[in-house]
C-alpha cells in the first residue's frame, strides 16, 4: 500500500542488476510498484567485467547499477532507501515492513519479487578482514578469468566446491593452479587425485600465517611452517549465503545452500511470490539476473488483470 493507500501490484526487494531491470519493465508496463534498496549490492564490489555484452571494453559495478538507477529515473520509477526485515500475506496479499531513514512503515502488494542477492563466504586471512568486498581476492573467473589468462593463479577452498573451481580455472586459463585449503584438510580419494594430476593443479593443506599485501593485490601467502607461496591472482572458491529469509520464512521450497528453488518464469513455491539474481539457484551472473527479472516483471504484468485472480499455488 502506497501513502496514498493503493496496493501496489508489485514491491521489489533489492537494488541489484536483478532489482534495477524488473523495475525498468514494470515502469514500462505501467505498473504500480516500489524498489526497495538497503544500499548494499554484492555487484558494487565489481572492479571491471568484461562479459557484460555490449561493453566490450569493459564496466564497473559501480557503473552498471548507476547507469540502471539512472535509466529507471527517466520513468520517475519509485525507489525507497531501507530494508525490509519482514514479509507476511494475508487475504491474498503480501504485507511487508520496511525499516529506512524515515522510521517504519508498511506496504501492502499483489505480488513481490525477491531481488536480494547473495553473500560471499570471506575467506578467514590473517588480519585481513573482508577481503573479497575490498577486491584483494576475486569471486569469478567466469567474469574475469579470461584477464588472468596464464598468470600464477591461487585459488581458496576446499571440499567439492574448492577443487571444482580449481579445475575449472586449470582447464580453461592457466597451468600454474594452487589450490589452498586454508588447513581444512582434503582427504583425497583416487577420482580428485586423478583430476588434481590431469589437471597440474598443486594443494597446499596448511592454514595461512601471514600475507604480503602490495597495492590491491595479494602477492604472497606463508604458511604456518614457513613456506611461501606467490601468486598473480587469488580468487575464493568458499561459496554464497543466498540471502532468501525473507522468501523461506513464508515456506518458499529451496537448495541446501538456502538458494531458492524457480519454475520458467521465476515463480517460487509460493503464490505470488518471484525470485530473481543471486537469490535463485543457477548460474549467479549479472546477465543472467537481469534475465530472470526480465521474465519475472513480464510475468507478474501478464498477471495482473483487475480484478487480480490469484495463483491457486506457486511456480514449483
Amino acid at each position: 500500500m502506497t501513502e496514498d493507500g493503493t496496493t501496489l501490484d508489485c514491491l521489489i526487494v533489492g537494488g541489484g542488476p536483478a532489482g534495477l531491470t524488473a523495475a525498468l519493465y514494470l515502469a514500462r508496463f505501467n505498473r504500480r510498484f516500489v524498489l526497495v534498496d538497503s544500499g548494499d549490492p554484492r555487484a558494487a564490489w565489481i572492479p571491471t567485467s568484461h562479459n557484460i555484452p555490449v561493453f566490450a571494453d569493459g564496466i564497473s559495478g559501480p557503473d552498471i547499477l548507476g547507469r540502471q538507477r539512472a535509466h529507471i529515473a527517466r520513468y520517475d520509477a519509485p525507489v525507497l532507501d531501507g530494508a525490509v526485515t519482514a514479509i507476511g500475506k494475508a487475504d491474498g496479499l503480501f504485507e511487508a515492513e520496511i525499516e529506512g531513514p524515515a522510521g517504519r512503515r508498511e506496504l501492502r502488494a499483489r505480488r513481490v519479487l525477491l531481488a536480494t542477492g547473495a553473500a560471499d563466504v570471506e575467506p578467514d586471512l590473517p588480519d585481513l578482514p573482508d577481503a573479497v568486498r575490498r577486491g584483494l581476492v576475486r569471486y569469478c573467473p567466469i567474469c574475469d578469468g579470461y584477464e588472468a589468462a596464464g598468470r600464477k593463479i591461487g585459488v581458496i577452498g576446499f571440499g567439492d566446491h574448492g577443487l571444482g573451481e580449481a579445475v575449472f580455472v586449470a582447464r580453461t586459463y592457466s597451468s600454474d593452479v594452487t589450490l589452498l585449503t586454508l588447513g581444512q584438510g582434503m582427504d583425497l580419494d583416487a577420482d580428485e587425485q586423478r583430476r588434481i594430476a590431469e589437471h597440474g593443479i598443486k594443494v597446499v593443506h596448511e592454514p595461512i600465517g601471514a600475507l604480503d599485501v602490495e597495492g590491491s593485490r595479494i602477492t604472497a601467502i606463508r604458511t604456518g611452517s614457513g613456506a611461501e607461496h606467490r601468486f598473480e591472482v587469488l580468487y575464493s572458491a568458499l561459496g554464497l549465503k543466498p540471502r532468501s529469509s525473507l522468501a523461506t520464512q513464508l515456506g518458499a521450497k529451496c537448495d541446501e545452500t538456502g538458494a531458492l528453488l524457480v519454475d520458467d518464469h521465476n515463480r517460487t513455491s509460493i503464490a505470488g511470490l518471484y525470485a530473481a539474481g543471486g537469490v535463485v539457484r543457477g548460474l549467479d551472473q549479472i546477465v543472467v539476473a537481469m534475465g530472470h527479472a526480465a521474465i519475472a516483471a513480464t510475468d507478474i504484468h501478464n498477471r495482473c488483470e483487475l480484478p487480480t485472480e490469484e495463483e491457486a499455488d506457486g511456480g514449483v
